[in-house]
């Protein structure tokens, strides 16, 4: 069920003030899911930097980040409830990019997660030009597991010593999805 209609915007568009109020909102929730984090990651002068290498990594084909942006009543500029990353961009015979992402605490469960990353993978094929995105999900984080199931993403199997999250090394269940496997077209 989708509570709010969202979009994706590149993440840097996006007031640095707003990510830092994001991060540090959701540290704690997401601290098990990611890498462990520097502190200066939570300040705005941690997020400027942040900007400025998705806009570069973006112009240079290398990855393409987006801010998950609600419409909230009268707010005429987009809240950012989460991050979207199309990250690993891989030319020549891969033409591949692995994909990650977040949803607020606040947002969760609501089918926020599913229609952005139903966005993501419409910008990797169309936009972007890929044939192939890849995701690494720890097996204990079922909403995400179902997330990219009910977009279409395909079970490979299981990755071991794959992703070093919050500083252990874990063994996350690889799922992928091509245009021509993909219902969501």
């Amino acid at each position: 069920m989708i509570s709010q209609e969202i979009t994706l915007q590149p993440i840097f568009e996006i007031p640095p003030d707003d990510l830092v109020n994001l991060y540090v909102e959701n540290r704690t929730f997401l601290e098990p899911y990611e890498p462990k984090r520097p502190d200066i990651y939570f300040t705005r002068a941690g997020q400027i930097e942040l900007l400025n290498n998705a806009r570069r990594l973006w112009e240079e084909d290398s990855a393409y980040t987006f801010a998950i942006c609600a419409h909230r009543g009268d707010h005429a500029t987009p809240v950012p409830i989460g991050r979207m990353s199309l990250s690993n961009v891989v030319r020549g015979s891969w033409h591949s990019c692995t994909v990650g992402y977040f949803v607020s605490q606040h947002a969760n469960n609501r089918g926020i997660a599913t229609q952005a990353l139903t966005q993501a993978v419409r910008f990797a094929f169309q936009d972007a030009k890929l044939h192939r995105v890849q995701a690494a999900i720890m097996p204990r984080n079922i909403a995400s597991l179902r997330v990219v199931e009910k977009v279409g993403f395909h079970y490979e199997g299981l990755a071991k010593y794959y992703l070093n999250i919050n500083g252990v090394w874990e063994d996350p269940r690889i799922y992928s999805v091509t245009p021509e496997l993909w219902t969501g077209r």
